[in-house]
């Protein structure tokens, strides 16, 4: 019965060996494909209780370069609050659980669920938000509990 699922985390494909449609027979449609650089990424949220936003990253020639699991706290890291364009979030992240537009503010803001701390971590709440000129102005980690931490 289990046989027709899509794999969680793309157990079984290998970098260099596995093709674009070896991604998808494994692990389904994906919820996004971008083009970065040349390669085709297929996004794949495991969200919001899996906590985990994978990425195939496809070559040109259709094969696997590499399987990442881009909600970290190393790629976090990366988004600097005042400099990271709403793009370059995209790319790092992939698409958001949620992307809310609240005029009030003047803010759109996109939420991911992932862990701190690798897996189990601790589960939390990404919030990223970005002025209407593309441009990220704050980045909040929201613990369960309420303990949040600013980068912005």
């Amino acid at each position: 019965m289990l046989a027709g699922c899509a794999s969680f985390d793309g157990r079984g494909l290998a970098p260099g060996q596995s093709s674009a449609t070896d991604v998808e027979r494994v692990m389904g449609a994906p919820a996004d494909k971008r083009q970065v650089g040349g390669e085709t990424w297929y996004f794949y949220p495991r969200q919001p209780y899996g906590r985990a936003m994978y990425v195939a990253r496809v070559a040109p020639e259709g094969r696997l370069v590499a399987l990442e699991q881009r909600l970290t706290d190393a790629n976090v890291a990366k988004i600097v609050p005042n400099a990271t364009r709403a793009q370059d979030v995209r790319d790092l992240l992939g698409p958001p659980w949620t992307a809310v537009q609240y005029a009030g503010v003047d803010r759109a803001v996109w939420t991911w669920w992932m862990r701190r701390y690798g897996d189990p971590g601790l589960p939390v709440e990404l919030v990223v938000q970005m002025s209407p000129d593309g441009v990220v102005r704050e980045v909040f980690v929201l613990q369960q509990g309420g303990t949040m931490r600013s980068s912005g």
